[in-house]
C-alpha cells in the first residue's frame, strides 16, 4: 500500500489549512492510501546551524525536535504534502526551518517521491508560498503533484474555507492526480527501473575565476 506523509505548518490542528489537507486525506482513503498527519506548526523548531553534522552522520545534529525521527517515516513514504499557512507573504517560519532541516539533513533518496504543496490565505501571498514550498520538491528530485487551479484555499476561519468550493475541488483533485503518479511511477519502477541520475558535477568557485 502506498503512503502519504503530510506536514501541517499551522499551530492549528483544526483551522484554515488542515481544513484544505484534510479534503484530500478522504481522498487518499478512498483511494486505499495509507496517510499520517503531523501538526508541525505547534512544534518548537530550531533553524538549521549549518555546522556539518549530518553530512558525516546521517542525521541533523539537534535531537531535542522531531526532525530526525520525522525523517525515517519521510523516507518510507511514497508521497509528502506539505501545507502551510501564508505569514506576510511566505510559508510559516516554523515548516520552513524543518523543512531546511529535514531536507538537508538526510541521506536517503528523495527521487520520484512525489510531492505536493498547499497553501491557505485570507488574500494574499498564496503563490509566493507555494512557489518557496515546491523549490523543496524540485531540488530532490521529485515530481510536483499539480491540480486544476494552483494548490490553494482563501479563508479567515476554517468555516471560510469551507465555503470556498473551488479551493475544496483543487484540493480533491490534487489528491486523485497524486494518486496516480504514485501507482504510475511504482509500475514504471517495476517495469523500468528509475532514471539514471548523475552526480559528478557541482559548481563551485573557490579560487575565485
Amino acid at each position: 500500500m502506498a503512503k502519504v506523509l503530510i506536514l501541517n505548518g499551522s499551530a492549528k490542528a483544526n483551522g484554515c489549512t488542515a481544513t484544505a489537507l484534510n479534503e484530500m486525506i478522504r481522498v487518499f482513503e478512498a483511494e486505499g492510501i495509507e496517510t499520517e498527519l503531523i501538526q508541525v506548526g505547534k512544534l518548537t523548531v530550531r533553524g538549521c546551524l549549518s555546522c556539518g553534522y549530518c553530512a558525516k552522520n546521517g542525521k541533523c545534529v539537534i535531537n531535542d525536535d522531531p526532525v530526525n525521527e520525522i525523517a525515517a517515516k519521510f523516507e518510507a513514504a511514497d508521497g509528502l504534502v506539505i501545507g502551510s499557512p501564508v505569514y506576510y507573504g511566505s510559508p510559516n517560519g516554523t515548516i520552513l526551518s524543518f523543512l531546511d532541516r529535514l531536507f538537508y539533513s538526510t541521506s536517503f533518496s528523495k527521487h520520484m517521491k512525489v510531492g505536493a504543496a498547499v497553501v491557505s490565505a485570507r488574500r494574499g501571498g498564496n503563490t509566493a508560498s507555494f512557489d518557496v514550498l515546491n523549490k523543496y520538491f524540485t531540488i530532490s528530485g521529485m515530481p510536483v503533484a499539480s491540480s486544476t487551479y494552483w494548490n490553494q484555499v482563501h479563508g479567515f476561519t476554517a468555516d471560510d474555507v469551507r465555503k470556498d468550493l473551488e479551493g475544496l475541488q483543487t484540493m480533491r483533485n490534487l489528491a486523485r492526480n497524486m494518486v496516480f503518479l504514485m501507482k504510475a511511477i511504482a509500475d514504471a519502477k517495476e517495469k523500468y527501473g528509475l532514471p539514471e541520475q548523475e552526480h559528478e558535477f557541482f559548481t563551485s568557485f573557490p579560487d575565485g575565476k
